[in-house]
């Protein structure tokens, strides 16, 4: 059973944009709308066997687990993968979960899992964050919630870190606090502090004026450099243009297009060649007590586990170091001579964490007071995950039978990470409802995005969420 209640309402207001991009925004969507519902009766049809298959061989399944000590959990984050993926682990050891999203996603086709047995909707964080904390305590009581882990957005993460003092006097909360929270969000802060423990991280500075990098001497640099928001920036964040530019003019059209300030600090970090991975870490009194790597890019939501033992080592002393409690994830570069740096840490749960899609030992690693003695990874035999709709998209840029043959080995030997053919509803509804429903959203504010994100179960919009 789902049930939605929204405890108090907000409004969005939107800046007046010119004809031409109302009107480009207008077919970005209303394309974007035809694209879906030409997909609509295949995604159906899928749903609706699987549907089937369920009744028909629900005599012959086992019961539902229970757990033996029961707990109901509160997760965040509704809209995205990573909170349904969670829901789902947990469920499966037999707890109940209570799904919470701001009243944006009240459309979450997330809230349509059998993994979730109430749905609620809160105010923002950053917009009012004492109704929104006294929302989490109404919910908490009134479900009797024993643990709340936040599936969090950039944003909110650290209005959850505040939350947390007050919410810890009625349940648990999996999660940083305050100021461990800002200063691993805090790329160049994140960066000081592990130089300080001895472990490798590219060179950096602190940004605040755009004079420091149009007078910065990089004649005396060895590598080239990139430039970084230090508060989340959705769309710049994918900007990996290198500096010195070209030419002087190029350098200074560049950067003087850059919001820099002292109150929007920037972070301008050492470019280093090589492999990028991210991590996602679950750590409980600084044991790691879950931990996936796997390849990454600026824009990549494909997920396969690699053993790398060098980041795993660095990661356990960082958080055995700091004694952190709560879910982080990382970036890496390894270099070509083999040799890894930290690039950032967010203070909050990773979509890599789809690749324990099929591991019985999550629920564990989360809710165990005791040590659980080994840091639990992937199961060696599991699929890596990938998102269906993301990858139908990618069709689009393939250019030769051999881009096409990659792309059909990733697809059968993968699994999409929303679907599943015990719990297959969220497979339609995310797509056909929740992204469904933003998009007519948007055609009708002629309001335009820069991409879909799926897994995130949002559109990507300049000064979005």
């Amino acid at each position: 059973m789902t049930q939605s209640i929204s405890f108090s309402e907000s409004q969005k207001t939107t800046e007046p944009v010119s004809g031409g991009v109302q009107v480009k925004a207008f077919f970005q969507n209303l394309g974007t709308l035809t694209l879906l519902l030409l997909a609509l009766p295949i995604n159906a049809s899928v749903v609706l066997l699987s549907l089937v298959f369920n009744t028909l061989t629900l005599p012959f399944q086992s019961s539902e687990n229970v757990a033996t000590d029961r707990k109901n959990i509160l997760i965040s984050g509704g809209k995205m993968t990573k909170a349904l993926q969670l829901a789902r682990s947990f469920h499966a050891a037999g707890h109940r979960v209570v799904l919470i999203e701001s009243h944006k996603y009240w459309l979450s086709g997330h809230r349509f899992s059998k993994a979730i047995d109430k749905f609620y909707t809160t105010v923002s964080p950053e917009k009012d964050p004492q109704a929104y904390n006294q929302t989490l305590i109404d919910i908490v009581k009134q479900e009797n919630i024993d643990i709340y882990i936040p599936v969090t957005s950039p944003v909110a993460s650290y209005y959850d870190s505040l939350a947390k003092p007050v919410l810890s006097e009625y349940c648990q909360v999996f999660h940083v606090d305050a100021d461990m929270c800002a200063m691993l969000d805090d790329k160049f802060a994140f960066s000081e502090t592990a130089r300080k423990l001895g472990l490798s991280v590219p060179k950096s500075f602190k940004i605040t004026s755009l004079e420091q990098v149009l007078n910065f001497d990089f004649s005396q640099e060895t590598r080239r450099y990139i430039l970084k928001s230090i508060p989340y920036d959705s769309v710049r964040r994918l900007d990996l243009t290198k500096l010195p530019c070209e030419t002087t003019e190029e350098m200074e059209a560049f950067v003087r297009s850059l919001p820099i300030s002292s109150q929007k600090p920037w972070i301008m970090q050492e470019f280093i060649p090589g492999k990028e991975f991210c991590t996602h870490s679950t750590v409980r009194n600084g044991e790691v007590r879950l931990h996936t790597c796997c390849e990454s890019s600026a824009f990549q939501v494909n997920y396969e586990d690699i053993d790398n033992p060098k980041i795993q080592e660095w990661v356990t002393h960082f958080c055995k170091e700091l004694n952190i409690t709560g879910q982080v994830s990382f970036d890496f570069i390894q270099s070509e001579d083999g040799n890894i740096y930290a690039i950032e840490c967010n203070p909050r749960t990773h979509s890599a964490i789809t690749t324990f899609h099929d591991h019985p030992g999550v629920a564990k690693a989360y809710l165990s007071e005791e040590s659980i003695g080994e840091t639990l990874r992937p199961l060696p035999n599991s699929k890596p995950t990938y998102w269906l709709y993301h990858e139908i998209w990618r069709l689009t840029g393939i250019r030769s039978s051999t881009q096409l043959i990659n792309w059909l080995k990733n697809i059968f030997r993968g699994t999409d990470a929303i679907y599943k053919l015990d719990d297959p509803l969220p497979f339609l509804m995310v797509h056909h409802w929740q992204i469904t429903l933003l998009l007519l959203n948007n055609l009708r504010k002629f309001k335009g995005w820069t991409r879909i994100d799926f897994n995130i179960g949002k559109l990507v919009e300049i000064g979005g969420d």
